[in-house]
Parts: C-alpha cells; sequence; structure tokens
C-alpha cells in the first residue's frame, strides 16, 4: 500500500530521517521519485538506490498467496472473526455479524438511524471480549458533525446497565473513542492515509467514517465536466485505503452512504483502482 510509511519497511531510522527532510514520508512518495532524485537525497549508488526501490516496492506489493495460506495464516490469529450487532436477526443474517478484516458499508435514507448504529457499533467495539466486544478503541471519522458523545453516554448506560454501573467502566469507553470531525476530501484522506501508526499505538479495533460521500458532495459537482473522475479518484483512494486497513489489521471497518448510488459508484472507482494497482504491482516486478 502507497500510504504504508518508510520506517515500516525496514529502511534504517538514518535514512528515513534524510528522506523526511525532503518530506518524503510514505512508500508512494519515494516510488514516485527517480532513481537520480533518490541518488542525490540519499547519497547512495546507483546500485544502492535500484536495491531500495526493490525492498520499497515489495512492501507495497507484497507476493502472492493461494487461499489455504491465506486461511492458514487467519486461523492462526486469535482475533475474533465478526463484532457482533447485538441485534439476533441482523447477526443471523450476517452469519456471526461484521466480518472483522473487511470494509462494512452502511446504506439508507437519511434519519433512518445509520449514525445511531454506527455509535452503537463503538461502544460494542470497546467492550471485553467475553461480552461480544473486541475490548479496543475506535477511530470515529465524522464528516457531518453528526456524532454526540451524550447520545454515546446514554445508550451505552441503556444497553448494558449492569456494565456501566460505574462511573470509571463509562470514562473508560469514552476515552476509548477518538473522534475526528474532517470536513474536506482532502483532510478525509490524510486521516485515512495516516492511521497505521495510531491503530497501532491505541490499539485500535474498528474505524468508521460517517459519511463517505457527504464531503464529496460538497465538494464536486458531476455537471461540471472533470468533476466526475477527480470524485471517482477521491472515492477510490478512500476507498482502497479502507479496505487496506481492514485487512492488513484484521479490523472491521464501517463506511456510510445515503443511497446505493453511492455505493456503486464508490465501488466502480475502487474496482477500476485496484486494476491499475495490480497492473503497475506487475509492471514493477517485471
Amino acid at each position: 500500500m502507497g500510504s504504508k510509511k518508510l520506517r515500516r519497511v525496514g529502511l534504517s531510522q538514518e535514512l528515513c530521517d534524510r528522506l523526511n527532510r525532503h518530506h518524503i514520508i510514505t512508500c508512494q512518495d519515494f516510488l514516485c521519485l527517480s532513481p537520480l532524485e533518490l541518488m542525490k537525497m540519499t547519497g547512495l549508488s546507483y546500485q544502492g538506490v535500484h536495491d531500495l526501490l526493490c525492498l520499497v516496492s515489495r512492501a507495497c506489493a507484497p507476493p502472492m498467496q493461494t487461499a489455504y495460506e491465506i486461511k492458514t495464516q487467519r486461523s492462526a490469529v486469535p482475533s475474533p472473526a465478526f463484532l457482533s450487532t447485538t441485534l439476533s436477526a441482523l447477526d443471523e443474517a450476517l452469519h456471526g455479524g461484521v466480518a472483522c478484516g473487511s470494509l462494512t458499508e452502511i446504506t439508507g435514507p437519511p434519519g433512518c438511524g445509520k449514525t445511531q448504529f454506527c455509535i452503537m457499533m463503538s461502544i460494542l467495539a470497546t467492550l471485553p471480549i467475553d461480552m461480544g466486544g473486541l475490548e479496543g478503541a475506535v477511530v470515529y471519522i465524522d464528516t457531518e458533525s453528526a456524532f454526540s458523545a451524550e447520545r454515546l453516554v446514554e445508550m451505552a448506560e441503556s444497553r448494558f446497565p449492569r456494565y456501566f454501573s460505574t462511573e470509571e467502566k463509562l470514562l473508560l469507553t469514552v476515552s476509548k473513542v477518538h473522534l475526528y470531525r474532517e470536513l474536506s476530501c482532502d483532510e478525509v484522506l490524510q486521516r485515512i492515509e495516516s492511521l497505521e501508526e495510531e491503530i497501532i499505538s491505541k490499539g485500535v479495533k474498528l474505524v468508521i467514517i460517517d459519511s463517505v460521500a457527504s464531503v464529496v458532495r460538497k465538494e464536486f459537482d458531476t455537471q461540471l465536466q472533470g468533476n466526475m473522475r477527480e470524485r471517482n479518484k477521491f472515492l477510490a483512494r478512500e476507498a482502497a485505503s479502507l479496505k487496506y486497513l481492514a485487512e492488513e489489521f484484521s479490523i472491521p471497518d464501517f463506511a456510510v452512504y445515503h443511497s446505493c448510488q453511492e455505493i456503486f459508484l464508490c465501488r466502480r472507482a475502487a474496482v477500476r483502482c485496484w486494476h491499475e494497482r495490480a497492473r503497475w504491482r506487475e509492471e514493477r516486478r517485471g
């Protein structure tokens, strides 16, 4: 994944610091430079730069895995396969709950309860594993200023009165929900693409973005020529980044939409992006 930080791919701290002075922080920043530019920045020979390019490319394009290897790898990881919604009919329809390691899309008309559902899932993710939770933190990206901390407290006390009978447990849960209000496309992308370190350091087990298309509708008028292409590019980067985070850390991600058409546009843009990434990987390997 291009948004992966260079210090996570095996580069020395000295080299990372040197590149950081030139604002080269991610794999994408690194791979967009020519060998000559990298030689000037790093002070390495052409062969040294070539070896670095191969190393960073492999970090972005992991080797092929068989279905058996993926299944074995996931079986060896002691993490829950699902996060229960505690709604029996919905859990049954989802065959156990929301799948970890995947991107789940939620859609519905305004006012149908999508944000309330996301708030409840935030509470559930912080609960102990023996209560069906993930015992972790939550990153909640709010693009509509719809999140309510008061509502979260009310729902927690009402849904689990015994567990939240003490103020200490209530404060612990509230402190685990990290809210970010991002009101532009650039802010949303920057936040999503910088989440890796936060997921590791804070033990994040759930990422929610509510909603995906809110900032898109404000910034892109699809009647203007060229805007549809930019809109699709944004949706593709956003979906690809969320999918990567879910798979890399085996956590569930939620993306909220207002209509099925928005999901269709996002999926179409994401598929195009993933096809281009696959072609780019083959070119790098060749």
